[in-house]
């Protein structure tokens, strides 16, 4: 009876958030058509707001049919006990706790993977190869999606065997284990991401000596910011959008710039999308991010420990034995709206260090260059600049290109 009730609390939380989803992205999306504000007349020209409108309702239309089409296999999914089937096959290949753990979400992995390629490959040759944004290959894309899985599988297999074995030695106390684990792997790859990852995907070389790393360099010094690893990413390899980021800690620090963020900014802009970079690391937002991710990884884990244990959490997904990995998806189930509103907070956080940033920019080098720089990327990448305020509260990590530009103005 229990465990019943419980399998209807997870269709209610899953159904829940689908519909407030849906209601969230219809309100954004009657704003499509909304005026232009005059501070950002100067963003697009007609024909390109036209276009800039054609991709936002293109997207909005693709998403509703991808969501509910997600949303409806979920649905089938549970209610023809399809955790019970997968685990009943993986114990048949294995009395092993953990191997059966790695069979079950090996074979979630897959059919997701499986599932979802085809609106992944619609979305990249159809819609934004239409709106002239694609430039991979399709061999580039089976290449990207085949590491992305051999990645997950290695490094989420690995992860997920150890918190077993951490659980079977230690029990309840596991989480404590399992924190450090993560936290540990967290700081790694913040070091070293950009060296051991992007590699397998892009190619980074140094910026080229010249003005703009002359312009850089000087700027970096004015600040007091050592920047020794400036790269360029051949982002062009995949799409026309650009971007710019900052990685790693101490000697590992890096600033990479997408080539198309050089082809498509002048110096004096690239060198105000740089100064917000350095903002964010002056004002110790990477640390600051860093060190929540870490927090609410150990919340997470500790409230895992509390509930793991109940077999009720595995039956109310039809699966009458006590599993670690079957318990760790219901648990994220019931888990999920905690994280939703710690998603809600985390973004307003980022919104507010997104301003700190921007004045960082403003104090230290030039409002100008970054607000013609914000324009322009937003221009070349067909930005909403009418997103309705709800959809910036729930989904935005920045604050729109409208606010960002009365901030800096004033």
């Amino acid at each position: 009876m229990l465990s019943s009730t419980l399998f209807y609390v997870f269709i209610g939380i899953i159904t829940l958030s689908f519909l407030v989803n849906k209601m969230i992205d219809r309100l954004n999306a009657k704003h499509f058509d909304d005026e232009i504000p005059k501070e950002l007349k100067d963003v697009y020209q007609e024909d390109d707001y036209k276009k800039s409108q054609a991709y936002k309702k293109t997207n909005y239309r693709f998403g509703n049919i991808s969501s509910l089409v997600s949303f409806s296999g979920t649905l089938i999914f549970f209610f023809l006990d399809g955790f019970e089937f997968i685990d009943n096959f993986a114990r048949s290949l294995s009395n092993n706790a953990i191997v059966v753990a790695l069979i079950f979400f090996g074979i979630i992995l897959i059919a997701t993977t499986i599932l979802t390629l085809p609106f992944s490959y619609y979305n990249t040759f159809v819609i934004e190869e239409r709106f002239c944004f694609n430039k991979a290959t399709k061999k580039l894309f089976l290449l990207d999606k085949m590491k992305g899985f051999f990645i997950t599988a290695v490094l989420g297999g690995g992860i997920l065997s150890l918190i077993i074995w951490f659980y079977q030695l230690t029990g309840k106390n596991f989480w404590l284990y399992a924190w450090g684990l993560v936290t540990l792997f967290s700081i790694f790859m913040n070091m070293f991401y950009s060296k051991l990852i992007v590699p397998l995907f892009n190619k980074q070389t140094p910026l080229e000596d010249g003005e703009l790393k002359q312009s850089i360099t000087q700027y970096a010094k004015t600040v007091g910011f050592t920047i020794d690893n400036i790269f360029v990413i051949d982002g062009s390899k995949r799409s026309t959008k650009a971007n710019a980021y900052f990685s790693g800690f101490g000697a590992q620090k890096r600033v990479t710039l997408y080539d198309t963020l050089i082809h498509d900014l002048d110096e004096e802009e690239i060198v105000a999308v740089l100064a917000h970079e350095v903002g964010h690391y002056k004002r110790k937002h990477i640390i600051f991010n860093l060190i929540s991710s870490i927090l609410m990884t150990g919340l997470t884990f500790f409230l895992l420990s509390l509930f793991i244990n109940y077999p009720i959490l595995s039956g109310a997904l039809g699966v009458n034995i006590h599993s670690f990995h079957v318990g760790f998806i219901a648990f994220g189930i019931l888990y999920s709206p905690i994280s939703e509103f710690l998603g809600l907070m985390m973004n307003s956080i980022s919104r507010a260090f997104e301003y700190q940033a921007d004045n960082y920019a403003k104090e230290t080098f030039k409002a100008a260059p970054l607000i013609s720089s914000l324009k322009k990327l937003s221009k070349h990448s067909l930005s909403n600049l009418t997103p309705h305020p709800t959809y910036v509260f729930v989904h935005y990590s920045h604050p729109t290109l409208l606010q960002r530009v009365q901030n800096l103005r004033s």
